[in-house]
């Protein structure tokens, strides 16, 4: 594909508009309510210490994973809001798995990465295949299998989960110590590290681009949620590749919650991250679906949700002012995405007008 300038900054400008705007609405409501605007920017953007910042690059990880997941729905103009509970059941049957440490070492990891991808697949083809069968739409079976999901976990804590004497937290059996991931010392003079398995994501990334953009399965995907009726026209199984699309949002959905899994928590317990499949919805939409595009909204958010821990001390303001951030953003990103691309084609038309005029011979009769 050549490179093209314009549609590189059309590209961009998206996601930069709609941080203007959340930078320009947010400074309007702190000036609304008498907060100090230049404290709140100034702690916000200010050079986080080494373990605030191998926090948000931990976050991150977690984040870009699940966007890739909720990514690989919108291409085919799917909305998987069920990311959440998919990534619930699998990391609960991946610990299940794990904690008996059937296979040494990385062996281990590599089995319990294999059930979460097969059980996050599993429970999105659900949804998947009440979409093919049924007409059922993916918004409402899988906001249903959410909450099937939670009380099937909670039922298997119960079950099989143990209890700490003293304590009502149920976890599962703690993986084998030859299982779990010390990190890496990627910031200096941090006291924590990053996960292992941010190797993962970088990898997830690779493999998302390479399929939707290099591989005929990736173009069916494309084909179909630009045009469905394009895509039956030029041969496109749709039934398939909506069911297909569905399973592989949910394997990727199964790996989410594996880094901080191998790296940090090695069971799973009621302490559990709850919203991370949601929060993938506005990142993949702030990244544009494009595997770097999501890695920058990662870091973004994450950045922002760490940064406020200090926002009550330094500037008085509270913490929740971030979730006001996330949310303008959200709103900025899908209108700064329609102007954007009705100028984009606006372009186009003007394009093609100059292209046809010059191909007219000159003193050709209307």
């Amino acid at each position: 594909m050549k490179f093209s300038p314009r549609r590189l900054v059309l590209t961009l400008a998206a996601p930069v508009l709609a941080v203007v705007v959340a930078f320009v609405i947010t400074s309007l409501v702190l000036l609304a309510v008498g907060d100090p605007v230049a404290k709140v920017w100034s702690t916000l953007l200010s050079e986080p210490r080494p373990r605030t910042l191998v926090n948000i690059v931990n976050s991150a990880i977690t984040y870009y994973i699940a966007a890739v997941a909720v990514a690989i729905g919108f291409k085919m103009k799917l909305f998987n809001i069920g990311v959440d509970g998919q990534y619930r059941i699998a990391a609960f049957a991946a610990a299940l798995v794990a904690g008996q440490g059937w296979l040494p070492g990385g062996l281990n990891i590599v089995l319990a990465m294999l059930v979460a991808m097969l059980v996050g697949g599993f429970w999105a083809g659900i949804a998947g295949w009440l979409k093919v069968t049924r007409g059922v739409s993916e918004v409402i079976s899988t906001i249903m299998l959410n909450t099937i999901s939670a009380g099937l976990v909670g039922w298997g804590l119960r079950t099989w989960g143990t209890r700490a004497e003293g304590s009502n937290t149920r976890n599962t059996t703690e993986i084998p110590e030859s299982s779990q991931l010390e990190g890496l010392a990627l910031v200096a003079d941090a006291p924590n590290r990053v996960y292992t398995l941010v190797v993962l994501a970088v990898l997830v990334g690779i493999v998302y681009w390479f399929i939707i953009n290099r591989t005929r399965f990736g173009f069916d995907v494309r084909a179909t949620g630009e045009s469905e009726s394009a895509a039956v026209a030029s041969g496109v199984k749709v039934p398939r590749m909506v069911l297909i699309a569905m399973i592989a949002s949910g394997a990727v959905a199964g790996l989410i919650s594996m880094p901080a899994f191998f790296g940090a928590d090695h069971s799973y317990g009621l302490n559990f991250q709850e919203g991370v499949g949601f929060i993938g919805i506005g990142i993949a939409l702030l990244g544009r679906n494009h595997p770097v595009g999501i890695a920058f909204a990662a870091v973004l958010w994450s950045w922002l949700e760490k940064a406020s821990d200090g926002l009550q001390l330094q500037a008085g303001v509270s913490p929740a002012l971030v979730y006001i951030i996330q949310g303008v953003i959200l709103l900025a990103v899908v209108i700064a995405y329609e102007v954007v691309a009705r100028f984009e084609r606006r372009m186009e038309q003007k394009q093609v007008t100059r292209q046809l005029d010059t191909a007219t011979p000159e003193g050709a009769s209307a």
